[in-house]
C-alpha cells in the first residue's frame, strides 16, 4: 500500500512538473480585429540593406498572399516609435503588428528597463485595439544587455507571441549580411519566414 502511494505520488510529481515546464503563456487576442497587416519597428522593418522589394515585410506579404504595411523607420527607439504609434499603428486598424524594436536603444545605451517599459506601453496599446502583437526579439551573447531575457518577459506578461532571437542564423554570417547590423536580401527573407511561421495560423 505504501509503495503504491509513493508511485501516485511521483506520477503526480511528474505531471505537475511536466504541466509546469511545457505550458506557454496565452496569446492575447490569437483571434484578431482589425483590417490590416502592419509591421512597425526601426531600420530592420524598414528594410536597409534590401533590394527593392526584398525587405522583410514585402517578402512576408509574398508568404502571406495579402498586403503588408511596412511602418519601419530607420533609428527609431522605442522612445521615437511610441510617438509615432498612434498615426502609423492605431489609425489604421490593426491586426497582426510585427514589432522590431530595441536594437537602437541597446545601441545607444538607453537603459533596457527604460526601452522595455516603452515597449511594454507600445505592445499593450496595440491589444487594446483588438489586434495580436508578433515581437521580433534580439538576443546577441556578451553583448546584448540582457535584452533577450526581457523580450522573453515581456511577451509573457503581454501574452505576445514572440521569436526570440529574429537574426538567429543571419548575425555574423557575410553570406546573410548588407553591413555589420543589417540582413541582405537573403538575411531579410529568413526574417520575414520566421514572422510567417509564427503567425500563419491566427491569419
Amino acid at each position: 500500500m505504501k509503495n503504491t502511494i509513493l508511485i501516485l505520488l511521483a506520477a503526480g510529481l511528474l505531471y505537475l512538473g511536466f504541466s509546469y515546464f511545457s505550458h506557454t503563456p496565452e496569446i492575447r487576442n490569437a483571434s484578431p480585429r482589425g483590417e490590416n497587416i502592419i509591421c512597425f519597428g526601426d531600420s530592420l522593418t524598414y528594410g536597409t540593406g534590401a533590394s527593392e522589394g526584398k525587405d522583410y515585410p514585402s517578402r512576408l506579404s509574398e508568404m502571406l498572399g495579402m498586403p503588408v504595411i511596412n511602418a519601419g523607420v530607420p533609428g527609431d527607439t522605442t522612445d521615437s516609435a511610441l510617438q509615432r504609434l498612434e498615426r502609423d499603428v492605431l489609425e489604421q486598424s490593426p491586426r497582426i503588428v510585427f514589432i522590431t524594436l530595441g536594437g537602437n536603444d541597446l545601441k545607444n545605451g538607453v537603459p533596457r528597463d527604460r526601452a522595455f517599459a516603452n515597449l511594454k506601453i507600445i505592445v499593450q496599446t496595440i491589444q487594446e485595439k483588438g489586434a495580436m502583437v508578433v515581437i521580433g526579439g534580439i538576443d546577441i551573447p556578451f553583448w546584448g544587455k540582457g535584452f533577450g531575457q526581457a523580450y522573453e518577459k515581456l511577451a509573457g506578461e503581454c501574452g505576445a507571441l514572440l521569436i526570440p532571437n529574429i537574426f538567429k542564423g543571419i548575425f555574423g554570417k557575410p553570406e546573410m549580411m548588407s553591413d555589420t547590423i543589417h540582413p541582405n536580401d537573403a538575411g531579410y527573407e529568413i526574417m520575414a519566414r520566421y514572422f510567417y511561421e509564427a503567425a500563419k495560423s491566427h491569419i
